[in-house]
């Protein structure tokens, strides 16, 4: 009996496998930018490729001789060193990044300049759970403690045997250059997760989290300071900007003052002032080309029903003096442990008639999938935040467990705000390649890439360059191609003022800003060809 040849059916196999990798490749969201890339973008992303393939195998493999073991995509703390050193980190650093969509405004500051700063603004006070004497001292006490207020003429120096402990100083005599260095790294240790703590991830998130939200608790008692408050607006725009980021949208944790009569201070007075440094910041050199910034309205999800209220009450209140600046509306904190959206839809729908009774509009941008649980009331926050018409979400990192809600997203237009680096950290993956961020592409979801709080987490600057490193190295489906949309989908989904987000208006600021991402990317890809191209011969 005759049959086909082996020959025959091995080619006939790979047609029909090419056929079907094809297919799929359809169903991808960066599938249409692909498409409309120039002959240019196709030569420069073909050269990252090269780029990233070589340093895979001399950048990123394991040296005989050597212990450690090195892989593309390993965990963010033990590869951030290396990768610094990198071609693609040259060429990560330059690309235009388009929006910042999900980052936390008192987790955005590196934190050797937060405790600099600290120590030059004036009626900052600090405690120390013990007198400070010796280097071993600084590199054991507890968290410090800061507030805001005059200084004591008659207070003992923390760094006396005779300091009672956990009494405020303030915190500029306290320092000298004897002590500065050991002071300053004494803050961090206190403000940031270390490797250790970061790679640690079989104590789970409660643990993590536990380390996360203790660290707010030193740095509150001086973010919320409206004269320190404007210094961290100035030195996150400027970060942000150099690192080729053009608009961010900022969430930020407002209090309702405890005395009714400071009512029309707090939030009034920090949003006045992030809106007059940010216009500062736009009329300098470095801000002439970036676009601006407006703050998502957060609240605590643990609090009361009665305080959320309020401070729903207190957001709609401010909002009417600052609707350019306040773009919408998130509950914040671990989701794990606050309380579910479920819970918390009569203070969501009493906002909605708040809102539509002031004749003021305020959508929601919530979190919601940052768990790694399938099917508990946390993990179904992701139903809730759809049903309340949220413009994007949080993280949504779970979402991938639920195939309903991909295509959910899909048709109603909502997109997924990614945090890969933090969800490593935070310990929801134990690193990017067990990030589910491939997924959300491959099945045509909108992801925007943030970096959530890079003052916290280690990339120890405010800008998104280690994040998109991380994609763009991991993942051999995404390229220069499968980056360029996400910073495409990032402007697409900004909360621009007076644009619908997610939406294109024929002559509006959307329109104006895809367009001119598109000619800053134009350049980016000859940059590529030009400046980088010639480098990858040597590498």
């Amino acid at each position: 009996m005759a049959t086909q040849s082996i020959d025959a059916l091995v080619r006939e196999h790979k047609t029909n496998r090419a056929a079907l990798i094809a297919k799929e490749k359809e169903r991808r969201h960066d599938y249409e930018f692909r498409k409309r890339m120039s002959p240019l973008a196709v030569e420069a992303a073909a050269v990252v490729r090269d780029i990233r393939e070589t340093e895979k195998v001399k950048v990123w493999s394991k040296v005989a001789e050597s212990h450690e073991e090195v892989y593309p995509g390993m965990a963010f703390t033990l590869a951030k060193e290396r990768m610094e050193k990198t071609l693609l980190w040259k060429v990560v650093k330059r690309m235009p990044k388009g929006a910042l969509l999900h980052s936390h405004f008192d987790a955005m500051c590196d934190m050797r300049w937060m405790c600099e700063a600290a120590i030059e603004t004036p009626n900052v006070l600090v405690s120390v759970p013990k007198p400070l004497l010796t280097p071993e001292d600084y590199a054991t006490a507890g968290a410090p403690t800061f507030r805001i207020g005059e200084p004591d003429s008659n207070s003992i120096p923390f760094t006396s045997s005779s300091y009672e402990p956990n009494t405020l100083v303030p915190l500029a005599s306290q320092i000298t250059p004897s002590n500065r260095e050991d002071f300053i790294n004494y803050f961090i240790r206190h403000t940031t997760i270390s490797i250790p703590e970061s790679l640690s991830q079989h104590h789970g998130l409660h643990n993590i989290w536990r380390r996360f939200q203790a660290v707010f608790g030193v740095i509150l008692g001086i973010s919320q300071h409206t004269p320190f408050f404007r210094k961290m607006v100035t030195r996150v725009m400027s970060q942000l900007a150099a690192d080729g980021v053009r608009y961010v949208d900022i969430r930020t944790v407002f209090f309702v003052p405890e005395n009714p009569e400071d009512r029309h201070k707090g939030a009034y007075q920090q949003l006045a002032a992030f809106k007059e440094e940010l216009e500062a910041f736009k009329a300098t050199p470095e801000g002439k080309n970036f676009w601006g910034a407006r703050i998502i309205w957060t609240t605590l999800r643990m609090h009361s029903r009665e305080y959320i209220e309020e401070n729903m009450r207190y957001c709609v209140e401010v909002y009417k003096k600052f609707p350019d600046i306040i773009a919408g509306f998130d509950l914040v904190g671990q989701e794990d442990l606050g309380r579910p959206l479920v819970d918390l839809i009569p203070e969501l729908k009493y906002f909605e008639t708040l809102c539509a009774q002031e004749g003021v509009t305020i959508p929601f941008f919530l979190h919601a999938g940052e768990v790694n649980s399938d099917g508990d009331v946390h993990d179904e926050n992701l139903f809730d935040a759809i049903l309340l018409g949220t413009k994007r979400i949080g993280h949504g990192f779970s979402m991938y467990k639920h195939p309903l809600l991909l295509e959910e997203v899909k048709e109603r237009n909502i997109c997924l705000e990614v945090c890969p680096i933090s969800n490593e950290v935070l310990r929801l993956a134990s690193s990017i390649l067990s990030h589910p961020l491939p997924s959300f592409m491959a099945n045509g979801v909108a992801v925007a890439l943030a970096n959530d709080d890079p003052g916290i987490l280690g990339q120890g600057a405010t800008g998104m360059s280690h994040d998109f490193f991380q994609v763009l190295q991991a993942f051999d489906n995404v390229g220069l191609e499968g980056v360029g949309d996400l910073v495409e989908t990032s402007v697409m989904f900004a909360a621009f003022e007076g644009e619908e987000v997610g939406v294109v208006r024929p002559g509006g600021l959307r329109e104006k800003y895809l367009n001119e991402l598109k000619e800053e990317w134009e350049e980016f890809y000859k940059w590529i060809m030009e400046e980088i191209k010639p480098l990858v011969a040597s590498l």
